[in-house]
């Protein structure tokens, strides 16, 4: 039998069928996957072939070719990596100016994975009814950055319903990744986009300004307007890994751009003499806080980094 993985839940994995039929499944024997030393071998989004028990359960015994998925740092194995999703049309970063605040660096990170996976990436500034006059300056500043390297941004309130239609019709017939810090909202918001997904919210921990984790595991929603929905786990940082030091600058997309223009074809854009990218940054053409984000990848290969 054929089947969508919806959740994982680490040794399980709920799995629908063409029919829709929701099949609780397990890997069978050493299933691994060549190439990918990952804490979850199968992800939300897999599609995969099982064969169902006289229980009722069933026995994954391959994956079907991904068209893409989108893996970070495991948060406990620096040298192994966990896949967020697989299969997946965009991927939505919501972030928050506070109520916990969301760096650029996390941004940019994130960004860059999403590039290297070739998965279209869009930005969700959410929580805006909470904000200062200051704090929209500042989002504001920070939306014309990612607006001009070309990544949609949206600004949504779930309390004030300002924003979901625009968002609504933004995942209609897609499979669409959810990602961003715990706390940022991401259940709340899945929950006022469609109503019929009762996914779990729990509140802020004012003491710390961090959110609580509350989404143990992936999982996927069919919403009601067609499409999917994959909330994931909320995440501190985000570690890129599998991106060679050269490779780096290819997902910074005005670094890249301006990296023709270097003296040198092997320019790190770091230290080397007639740097065109060093020369846009000092000239304000290139973001000082995107440069900073791209030095911090660079360095990523130190242990423990980022996880």
């Amino acid at each position: 039998m054929k089947g969508l993985v919806v959740k994982n839940t680490g040794s399980w994995f709920q799995v629908v069928t063409p029919e829709g039929q929701l099949v609780e499944c397990k890997i069978k024997g050493a299933f691994r996957l060549q190439g990918i030393r990952s804490t979850n071998p199968i992800a939300v989004g897999d599609r995969v072939v099982f064969d169902l028990g006289s229980e009722g359960n069933g026995l994954i015994s391959k994956i079907e070719e991904r068209k893409n998925y989108i893996i970070r740092r495991s948060s406990n194995l620096s040298k192994q990596t966990h896949i967020l999703a697989a299969n997946i049309d965009q991927v939505f970063l919501i972030v928050t100016v506070n109520y916990p605040e969301t760096s650029t660096m996390f941004i940019d990170r994130f960004l860059a994975s999403a590039e290297a996976y070739r998965i279209p990436s869009k930005i969700i500034f959410n929580k805006i009814d909470l904000y200062s006059e200051a704090e929209h300056e500042y989002m504001d500043a920070v939306i014309s950055l990612y607006e001009s390297l070309g990544y949609p941004c949206f600004k949504v309130s779930s309390k004030l319903g300002s924003g979901i239609d625009a968002l609504r019709n933004e995942l209609k017939e897609k499979i669409t990744l959810f990602s961003g810090h715990s706390g940022v909202g991401k259940s709340t918001l899945i929950n006022t986009i469609d109503p019929s997904v009762e996914a779990k919210t729990n509140k802020i921990s004012e003491y710390h300004n961090k959110g609580m984790h509350t989404t143990t595991f992936s999982e996927m929603f069919s919403l009601h307007d067609g499409g999917y929905l994959v909330d994931t786990p909320g995440i501190k940082g985000f570690g890129t890994i599998n991106i060679k030091t050269e490779e780096v600058s290819h997902y910074f997309r005005e670094i890249f751009a301006t990296s023709s223009k270097c003296k040198y074809n092997n320019c790190t854009h770091v230290h080397e003499p007639d740097c065109a990218v060093i020369k846009a940054v000092e000239n304000h053409e290139i973001s000082q806080s995107r440069y900073t984000s791209y030095l911090s990848v660079l360095e990523d290969d130190r242990e423990g980094k980022y996880r």
